[in-house]
């Protein structure tokens, strides 16, 4: 692409995830925000849903049936599984040549009915899911760039996924003996007002949810089955911490021929030596949530476990900027031919 900026509509831009797009497009030096839509909150200025861009002039708030499709180069859908593939749908009929980078889960699985087992309805965008593409940068970056439509990945799946995916394929460990304990910040709900995320609710404990039966496990079955090469079923448990930020995942492993920590740090530490956004600790090192919050980054520590052929690998990500908008950036910039770096290289926040 010249070097025009690339015009931006973030579609849902009320919500944690639209929040975050719009902080970080206001850094990008190639891409201009040119419409934002929330339902709720249509005609009311920006800075009334978030008060920090007060002062900073950006496009009044607007329903999605006002959004004029052939203003923008791309849109960011930071909307509700099972009405975005409808909307997608809608506007990619109208302008063929628009982009789109999805942050709900509607495209992400590559067979529809899995969609429909998992999320309880039939796909909505069966033709466009065929043209979908995962969108994990350091995996299916050459795929990214040529794609009209990418399915960016959520917080608990990007971090579990880069850890354990390169040890899958370089046949270091058992891909059923996987064993995902992870855990997210409040802001990974979304934003909707909810009883149960209330301040006296979720403060000064810590609970799992969606146990035997999370949504995500579909997207580790599918990338797990497709670096090992045959069906692979994920173990995986999710909780809710008391934290705004972050994703923190401790994945227990089997090894297969031998192999110890120190060949699992380093199968990983060559896999992302070229990587801008991975972060390998030196082995024995352990990642901390904090150290990477308000960044693009993911930090990966490898432990050895006490008992032989056992190892621990722990990862941690900003859910809602590696685990969401900072992805879906990098992802924009591999499909508009920027430097992937582009707009994302804020250092973590701290303390």
């Amino acid at each position: 692409m010249s070097e025009a900026k690339a015009k931006i509509g973030v579609l849902g831009a009320s919500g944690y995830t639209g929040g975050e797009l719009v902080r970080l497009l206001l850094r990008h030096p190639r891409a201009e925000i040119k419409a934002l839509t929330a339902e709720r909150h249509a005609g009311a200025p920006y800075a009334k849903v978030f008060p920090q861009f007060a002062g900073i002039a950006l496009p009044e708030l607007v329903k999605l049936e006002q959004l004029d499709a052939g203003a923008v180069d791309l849109v960011f859908c930071a909307l509700p599984h099972g009405t975005t593939q409808v909307v997608i749908k809608g506007l990619a009929e109208k302008a063929p040549t628009l982009k789109f980078v999805d942050l709900s889960a509607d495209f992400r699985l590559a067979d529809p009915a899995l969609y429909e087992k998992w999320y309880g309805h039939p796909h909505q965008a069966v033709e466009l899911q065929a043209e979908a593409v995962y969108g994990l940068c350091e995996i299916y970056r050459d795929k990214i760039r040529k794609a009209r439509l990418v399915a960016s990945p959520g917080c608990f799946t990007t971090t579990s996924i880069l850890a354990i995916v390169p040890l899958i394929e370089a046949g270091a460990i058992d891909p059923d003996q996987v064993i995902i304990d992870s855990k997210t910040g409040m802001t990974g709900a979304g934003r909707a007002e909810k009883h149960n995320m209330l301040f006296s609710e979720v403060s000064e404990g810590l609970h799992a949810y969606g146990v035997g039966h999370h949504r995500h496990m579909s997207e580790f079955d599918q990338e797990f089955s497709l670096a090992a090469k045959r069906p692979v079923v994920a173990t995986f448990t999710a909780h809710l911490a008391p934290m705004n930020r972050g994703i923190y995942a401790t994945h227990y492993v089997r090894t297969l021929g031998g192999a110890g920590a120190e060949q699992l740090h380093r199968v990983l530490a060559d896999f992302y030596r070229s990587e801008p956004f991975v972060q390998m600790l030196p082995l024995g090192e352990v990642p901390q949530s904090r150290h990477v919050r308000g960044s693009n980054n993911l930090q990966l520590g490898v432990v050895a476990d006490r008992v032989p052929g056992k190892v621990i690998v722990l990862a941690t990500t900003d859910n809602l900027v590696k685990g969401a908008s900072g992805q879906a950036i990098q992802n924009m910039n591999l499909m508009f031919g920027f430097p992937e770096t582009e707009g994302l290289t804020q250092l973590a926040l701290f303390p």
